[in-house]
């Protein structure tokens, strides 16, 4: 299927990451994890708000109460409207000079899930954590390298969590209080296609996949594993999607510019920005954090 792909923000952004859909504000939250930043931004007005923050702003989610919750390096803290910080509420449980927050949303429970990378990537140092309304910081998964794709079905059965450079699309059972079993690899992806980034999941449980370094994504039957469609893009580094607009059938897609030589740039040089692409099956609106 053919897709037509809008360039709506030419952010430029070194490491543009988790693309944010608020209902309620109808606007688009993303970060720049390197830069390091939250934006906000209008996709009808074209308003665009820039949050700097101190340090790596991995991944970032709405809170009931209003406001951000988002994990940076040194750990979890609670934001108000305008991206300030109002209280850190856990710490880095991993080597914060060597591990930083990635990947993250907020799950149908009201937790908050946030993954992190190991940076010297000679092991598998990532973590996977949770935190719960409570304020708790939990690790609920190791044995990572780079965590990516967290995103759960609409039927809250399952919780997918990719590890990038692994090449790896694992699924977890989850129990009736959201509780994860036992990880199995739901899809081995091959690197010359992309590798498995952020995602999302649309209304009928398909799941849609950033291929890193492969200038598309994928949605994924969840029965069968299979691709069932792709989006091409004018980017090879696309890094997470996102389902907003009125009706939740925009797809958002972020991408990353970081380490590029300036011969992929000339040629690629939309990198860094942000996309938008009509889709036929509309996507699911964001928890919020309860805590």
């Amino acid at each position: 299927m053919a897709h037509n792909v809008k360039n709506i923000l030419a952010l430029q952004a070194e490491l543009g990451e988790c693309p944010l859909w608020s209902v309620e504000e109808q606007v688009l939250y993303c970060v720049d994890i390197l830069a390091p930043a939250i934006h906000r931004f209008d996709p009808v007005s074209s308003e665009l708000q820039t949050f700097p923050q101190a340090e790596e702003v991995g991944c970032i989610g709405l809170r009931e109460q209003g406001g951000l919750i988002a994990a940076l390096r040194n750990g979890v803290w609670l934001l108000d409207a305008q991206g300030k910080p109002e209280k850190k509420i856990a710490e880095n449980p991993g080597v914060a000079a060597q591990s930083r927050f990635n990947d993250g949303r907020v799950d149908p429970w009201g937790n908050f899930w946030c993954g992190s990378l190991w940076e010297p990537q000679d092991k598998n140092g990532g973590l996977l954590c949770r935190v719960t309304p409570d304020l708790k910081l939990e690790v609920k998964a190791q044995d990572i390298k780079i965590s990516n794709g967290l995103a759960f079905s609409p039927d809250r059965q399952w919780m997918y969590h990719s590890d990038t450079p692994n090449e790896s699309l694992y699924r977890y059972p989850l129990n009736e209080q959201g509780e994860p079993g036992e990880r199995t690899l739901f899809r081995r992806f091959d690197a010359k296609g992309g590798l498995p980034d952020g995602a999302a999941v649309d209304s009928e449980g398909f799941y849609w996949s950033a291929q890193f370094d492969g200038g598309r994504v994928v949605r994924i039957d969840p029965q069968s594993s299979e691709i069932v469609d792709e989006i091409l893009l004018p980017v090879k580094w696309p890094t997470m999607v996102a389902f907003g607009g009125a009706d939740l059938k925009t797809l958002f897609i972020t991408s990353s510019r970081e380490d590029r030589t300036e011969e992929e740039l000339a040629r690629y040089p939309q990198s860094g920005d942000i996309f938008a692409v009509d889709v036929a099956v509309a996507g699911i609106a964001e928890p919020r954090f309860r805590g």
